[in-house]
């Protein structure tokens, strides 16, 4: 580091000033000190970082299902973000089960990760106590406030309603959703958001015309054609995410379902197959590049030593595309 000030003619603190990013930089010498350390080939000493502070180069990046694309790219995003402090992400996925994220808890604590950010898909609050007494600091990816944690939660009130309005002046009045399990952290605050926002647009969205299940393509199908037998028919479904709605759209075409001339289908998240079905699906944009680059905000605040709880709240957008009207 040393080297680098010397060729750039700063301070070392300076140098790690834009390495870290903890304090502003002149534009101008932030270019002036990025050209002496790709000019040094400079790197972070991870390895001596990690014995000064005890503590590993490794970020546990936590989620319930990898082989969706909105994890992907979180997880894609995040390690961006962190690359060039010499942090680097593994990836853990839980399948949704509530034994396997506290297995990665206390793995992280065994290791001494430098932190953990995660999407709880079953735990409790107190189930981070194992993070938080090891002093290793944690995000949280949730739709709720989850403990004492940093959150990363969407802003989804104007999204949701914007889905509405244009599903209800679609003409569809009987609303349903293929919403997430009961036991999931936090219970479903999508479903409630809707339900809430639905009675405000005179539709009710009562327990008959919400089935549960887990967030995958199959629980979609499933879910779907439970709520196709209902009479009179819901002419348009809310899916828990996008991964589910493919699952709906599955079933729909096996049974002859024309979405959306019979039913409108709008899903949530927005992964990247989402505009390459046909239709395509209409969808609840939530943005994981920008959920990863907030986690990864808050993470290096912590280690750089704030200690007070923050919350960043990331604008979902309604995406329209061609399943709540007949259309590209």
């Amino acid at each position: 580091m040393a080297d680098v000030a010397q060729a750039a003619g700063v301070s070392s603190a300076t140098v790690s000033y834009v390495i870290s990013g903890k304090r502003p930089v002149a534009e101008h010498t932030r270019r002036v000190v990025e050209k002496a350390i790709a000019d040094l080939g400079f790197s972070v000493n991870t390895v001596a970082r990690s014995l000064r502070t005890g503590r590993s180069s490794i970020v546990a990046l936590v989620v319930p299902d990898l082989s969706n694309p909105f994890f992907a790219q979180l997880a894609a995003s995040l390690q961006e973000e962190l690359r060039v402090l010499g942090l680097h992400v593994m990836v853990c996925d839980t399948k949704a089960d509530r034994e396997e994220e506290r297995a990665f808890l206390r793995e992280a604590v065994q290791q001494r990760f430098a932190g953990v950010v995660i999407t709880p898909f079953r735990l409790v609050a107190k189930d981070f106590l194992v993070l938080s007494e090891a002093g290793i600091p944690a995000v949280v990816s949730a739709d709720l406030p989850f403990g004492d944690n940093d959150l990363v939660t969407p802003d989804a009130r104007a999204a949701i309603r914007a889905a509405l309005t244009e599903v209800t002046e679609a003409g569809r009045r009987h609303i349903a959703m293929v919403a997430g399990p009961r036991d999931a952290t936090g219970g479903d605050p999508r479903l409630n958001l809707l339900r809430s926002l639905a009675a405000q647009f005179g539709t009710a969205l009562p327990g008959r015309l919400v089935v549960r299940g887990e967030h995958t393509r199959e629980a979609g199908a499933v879910g779907f054609e439970r709520l196709m037998r209902i009479r009179p028919r819901p002419d348009a479904v809310f899916c828990a995410n996008d991964v589910v709605a493919i699952g709906a759209m599955d079933k729909a075409e096996e049974l002859g379902i024309d979405i959306p001339g019979d039913v409108a289908l709008i899903g949530h998240d927005d992964a990247s197959f989402a505009s390459l079905v046909r239709p395509r699906l209409t969808t609840v944009r939530y943005p994981a590049a920008d959920v990863g680059r907030a986690a990864a905000r808050l993470l290096i605040e912590r280690l750089d030593g704030r200690s007070v709880r923050r919350t960043v709240h990331v604008k979902a957008e309604f995406i329209s595309r061609g399943t709540v009207r007949t259309g590209p």
